[in-house]
């Protein structure tokens, strides 16, 4: 088992920077993809970036890049997102969840464990 608590989410002004933080605890975080996702009102949840075990791997949905970084210390067993030039259109609950799948994934359905969510407004 693994628990993961996000925080860091607030209500920020377009174009403002955030940073999420998402805790684990219980197994050995380092065994785990991880990946943040976020879901608006009214629409279905979506992969925002994942990052390998190591943190040499990353991927970004097209709509963070060049936006948002993630970033992982496992000494710490946390993982972040930085989100920059933040838009209107980026207000949602942001989780992070964790994945035992042996590569890097952005479909939800391989994601094991999952953290409540932080939520994010960004007014225009």
């Amino acid at each position: 088992q693994v628990q993961l608590v996000e925080s860091g989410g607030r209500l920020v002004q377009a174009g403002g920077s955030l940073r999420l933080s998402c805790a684990a605890s219980g197994r050995t975080f380092s065994m785990y993809v991880m990946g943040w996702f976020r879901q608006a009102p009214g629409k279905e949840r979506e992969f925002v970036a994942g990052m390998t075990r190591s943190g040499g791997g990353k991927d970004y949905n097209d709509f963070a890049k060049g936006r948002f970084t993630i970033s992982r210390d496992n000494a710490k067993n946390t993982v972040y997102l930085q989100m920059n030039n933040l838009k209107p259109e980026d207000t949602a609950v942001y989780y992070c969840a964790a994945s035992g799948a042996v590569g890097m994934t952005r479909s939800a359905i391989w994601y094991d464990y999952w953290g409540q969510g932080t939520q994010v407004t960004v007014s225009s």
